[in-house]
């Protein structure tokens, strides 16, 4: 199972890899339908409203569910597509794309 897990996020990370992206940067504030996170450089403030860290690169973001929200645990993979757009999966469910877009909602 952990074998599957890895190949999943291989598989992931490569297509993140090879998508372009012709936004500035995953940086701001992202919301979907009531749901919103905040990223700024390596930091977090995931839905559940918890600061953390997590890996980041110019148009993506990456970290681990912590315990506490839904589905702790799980890998956690967004893509900035442009500059209205970022399409978020989740290692439990990786066929599943969630598409977030920017919000204004200050995030504390």
């Amino acid at each position: 199972m952990i074998w599957l897990k890895a190949w999943v996020m291989v598989i992931v990370l490569t297509v993140v890899a090879a998508a372009p992206a012709s936004a500035d940067q995953i940086d701001g504030n992202w919301c979907h339908g009531l749901l919103h996170l905040s990223i700024d450089g390596p930091s977090i403030v995931t839905p559940g409203g918890i600061k953390m860290t997590g890996v980041y690169d110019r148009h993506g973001f990456q970290y681990v569910v912590p315990d506490g929200e839904p589905d702790a645990g799980a890998t956690i993979t967004m893509v900035q597509r442009h500059d209205a757009l970022m399409q978020l999966t989740s290692s439990l469910t990786p066929d599943t794309v969630q598409d977030w877009s920017p919000c204004n909602r200050q995030i504390s």
